[in-house]
C-alpha cells in the first residue's frame, strides 16, 4: 500500500513515517500543499494523509482542487484545528476521516485500514484467500492455520497481491507499493522477495507471468516448506 504524507511539521512527520513503515507502509512525504497536489495529479496512492495548515496552499484547498480533478482516493485529515465546525468542513470539502491532533498512534493506524480496507472494498479485518490469512492490524500471517514470519516489505507485497487473486501485478507496481521515492531499490528487488515468499509458503502460490509480473493464485495448494 502506498501513502502520501502531506505534513509540514518535520518531527511530526518523521513519527507518522516511522508509524507507517513499521505496518508495512510504503511512504512518500511531502512538506506543501502545492507539492501534494501535483502529486496526486501525477500518480496513484492508495490513501493521503493530510496536514490543514500547510504552506503555499491549505490542506483544504488541496482537498477541493483533488475532487474537482476527480481524484477519488481516500484521504485522512491530521489537524490542530479541533472544533466541529472545522471537522465538518474538512469532512463536506472531501475528506473521508479527520483527526485531531495530538493523536494516539494506535487509533491513527487503525483509522488508515479502516479507510484502506473500505476504499478496496474489504468488510472484514483480515484478508483471506483459499486457506491464506492476513491480518494487517496484527501483520500476521497464516497457512491452514499455522503461522508464517514475513518481513515488513514480503507481508506488504503478498497483502498486495491478496488484495487482487488472479490480477496480474507488474515489478513496477509491486515496486511503487513497497518503497518510498527516498528508498534506493535494487533492480531485482521483487524477484528477491517473491523467492523468498516461495520459500517461506507453498511454491504455486504466487505464479509467474513471464515479461508482465506475478499473480496470486487463489486456489493454490500445498504444506508449509
Amino acid at each position: 500500500m502506498r501513502i502520501l504524507l502531506v505534513e509540514d511539521d518535520r518531527s511530526l512527520g518523521e513519527g507518522i513515517r516511522t508509524a507507517l513503515r513499521r505496518a508495512a507502509y510504503s511512504v512518500d512525504w511531502l512538506h506543501d500543499g502545492k507539492a501534494a497536489l501535483a502529486a496526486l495529479h501525477g500518480e496513484e496512492f492508495d490513501l493521503v494523509v493530510l496536514d490543514l495548515g500547510l504552506p503555499h496552499l491549505d490542506g483544504l484547498d488541496v482537498i477541493r482542487a483533488a475532487r474537482r480533478a476527480g481524484s477519488a482516493t481516500p484521504i485522512l485529515v491530521l489537524s490542530a484545528r479541533e472544533r466541529a465546525s472545522d471537522r465538518t468542513l474538512g469532512l463536506d470539502v472531501g475528506a473521508d476521516d479527520y483527526l485531531g491532533k495530538p493523536f494516539d498512534t494506535g487509533e491513527f493506524l487503525a483509522r488508515v485500514r479502516a479507510l484502506l480496507r473500505r476504499s478496496a472494498g474489504l468488510t472484514k479485518p483480515t484478508i483471506v484467500v483459499g486457506q491464506l490469512e492476513l491480518d494487517p492490524s496484527r501483520l500476521s500471517v497464516s497457512w491452514h492455520g499455522r503461522n508464517v514470519d514475513l518481513p515488513r516489505r514480503e507481508f506488504a507485497l503478498l497483502r498486495s497481491l491478496m488484495e487482487s487473486p488472479g490480477r496480474v501485478m507488474s515489478r513496477e507496481a509491486l515496486q511503487q507499493r513497497l518503497y518510498g521515492w527516498d528508498e534506493d531499490v535494487a533492480s531485482n528487488a521483487i524477484d528477491v522477495h517473491i523467492h523468498h515468499i516461495r520459500k517461506k509458503l507453498p511454491p504455486t502460490l504466487i505464479r509467474t507471468v513471464r515479461g508482465v509480473g506475478f499473480s496470486l493464485d487463489e486456489n493454490a495448494a500445498g504444506t508449509l516448506p
